[in-house]
């Protein structure tokens, strides 16, 4: 089942963040992973204005995101990430039922 890693982050150093950015891409191909959104424009329709940057990935399971986020390339280059910005990192498992999911409320 895909699992979807979302990120927000607000960038204080965007010369170095670009460093992390710039080497990404190979490592989450590696680990079966592919981005839908890499810091599009984010329209919010209610709410407070959402105003960091966003970005959506899909791998084919957590224990793919797990070992993409262990790998050594991928450790390194996150420093990159850590010293430019502050954010957040989540990941969500996609349902089975998507024609009547249950509310999981």
């Amino acid at each position: 089942m895909s699992t979807y890693l979302i990120s927000t982050m607000t960038i204080h150093d965007p010369e170095t963040y670009r460093k992390y950015t710039a080497g990404t891409p190979p490592t989450v191909k590696r680990h079966g992973g592919r981005f839908l959104t890499r810091g599009e424009e984010v329209v919010t329709l209610e709410g407070e204005p959402f105003k960091e940057r966003m970005v959506i990935m899909e791998f084919p399971s957590r224990a793919h995101i797990e070992a993409w986020m262990k790998d050594p390339e991928y450790v390194a280059l996150a420093q990159f990430r850590y010293a430019a910005s502050k954010g957040r990192v989540i990941i969500q498992e996609g349902g089975t039922n998507t024609e009547d999911p249950k509310p999981n409320v």
